[in-house]
């Protein structure tokens, strides 16, 4: 009897593990994706309980350049730069006296600024974990800061002690800033190394199709997160979608800031679609509704036989665009990077791309596949190397 007791407490054990393990992703895959083209980058890292997304995104876009130039392979400190951002968007609402967005949120454009201000870091020299935590978790010192800054702006006058009070925080949960490191056996300071990489800064434009402004021209994109007021060159819809297309082709990778909260998009199955027939948005994009029928939750699985998958996607317009995004339907929400091409098992054309949310939850471990409607839908913006726009293109805008 002893020994059955044993076994049943060890399969009550077994089960409860792979009850908290199991795969939030159905069994079988609803797209059977064939890579097309892929290009060079680095391993995808997991930005955990974090906002930090736009610095996870533009350290790979900046690994995988430095790949395409030949020069290595470098794991860039995410946190360093989410750090600095904290400080410089901290005194930019205290001198708005409050009047401007304060998140955790991003953009590349943001990360290109900081850089000029504060260097870079390997990865190695700054992990920005000091508060006894294994994997990123911001929820406490998002909260610390955002109270922090808040309190500043209440009062009458400011005292000269609010950066130290600031920088004491951040200490404390990133770790102090090191004046000197160490890096495959050279000694840095966070300039010194950012210049040792070579990378011209001022080479990478911002990309987005909007016809609330003058196509054509830049200005600044208006979301949330564009705290530093990043100029986005403005292009008719086609032509971005060419941009990305001769990017991947001639061997750059792009930073796609997008929306991944339409029910078009699943990060657990690792796809994003935009069916024709908008009843089949539970049954391509709603992790929730593929989740329960995959558990065999009867009470909350559809009751109607779900339609073949892939389904027919829309034909997206550059109107169908505009609506969504002028309907806050469209939301700045996330950046990744556009690393390559794939099909499906139809022969439909889709984007691969490097993520960094939840990875160990996904079916590709960090890969997501979008189909062309959905990139036409639902970017925001883009960030890529100036030689990889087409020549009438950049013609037009002015670009050398």
């Amino acid at each position: 009897m002893k020994k059955i007791a044993i076994l049943i407490c060890f399969l009550l054990f077994s089960t409860s593990i792979w009850a908290q393990n199991k795969p939030k992703y159905s069994e079988k895959p609803i797209y059977q994706f064939t890579d097309v083209k892929t290009l060079p980058v680095t391993q995808p890292q997991c930005q955990y309980k974090t906002s930090a997304c736009w610095s996870f995104s533009t350290m790979a876009l900046l690994e995988a350049e430095l790949l395409r130039m030949g020069k290595g392979e470098y794991d860039l400190s995410e946190m360093y730069i989410a750090r600095c951002n904290t400080e410089k968007k901290t005194d930019k609402f205290v001198r708005m006296h409050g009047q401007i967005n304060y998140s955790p949120g991003g953009l590349t454009a943001n990360v290109f600024e900081l850089i000029k201000d504060y260097g870079l870091m390997p990865e190695e020299a700054y992990k920005g974990l000091s508060y006894g935590s294994e994997t990123h978790d911001h929820s406490e010192v998002d909260r610390l800061t955002d109270a922090y800054a808040k309190t500043l702006i209440k009062g009458r006058r400011l005292t000269t002690a609010w950066k130290q009070g600031l920088s004491g925080i951040l200490d404390a949960y990133f770790g102090e800033v090191p004046e000197k490191f160490t890096y495959k056996g050279k000694e840095y300071t966070t300039q010194s190394f950012a210049q040792s990489l070579d990378l011209n800064f001022n080479d990478y434009v911002f990309i987005t199709s909007y016809t609330h402004h003058p196509f054509y021209e830049s200005f600044v994109l208006e979301i949330p997160d564009n705290y530093y007021w990043g100029e986005f060159y403005n292009v008719p819809l086609n032509e971005m979608i060419q941009i990305v297309d001769n990017a991947i082709e001639t061997g750059y990778t792009l930073v796609w800031n997008m929306d991944m909260s339409s029910k078009g998009y699943s990060y657990h199955e690792g796809y994003g679609a935009v069916p024709e027939d908008d009843k089949d948005l539970d049954q391509t994009g709603s992790d929730r509704t593929r989740w329960e029928a995959a558990s065999g939750n009867k009470n909350n699985a559809k009751k109607e036989e779900p339609k073949p998958i892939p389904v027919k996607e829309k034909a997206i317009t550059q109107e169908m665009r505009q609506k969504s995004f002028d309907s806050y339907e469209t939301v700045d929400d996330h950046l990744m990077l556009i690393m390559g091409t794939a099909k499906d098992q139809n022969g439909n054309r889709f984007y691969k791309v490097k993520d960094s949310w939840n990875i160990y939850e996904t079916r590709y471990r960090g890969y997501v596949y979008v189909s062309v409607p959905y990139m036409r839908y639902k970017t925001i913006g883009l960030t890529v190397h100036k030689d990889a726009i087409p020549a009438g293109i950049a013609a037009k805008l002015g670009i050398k």
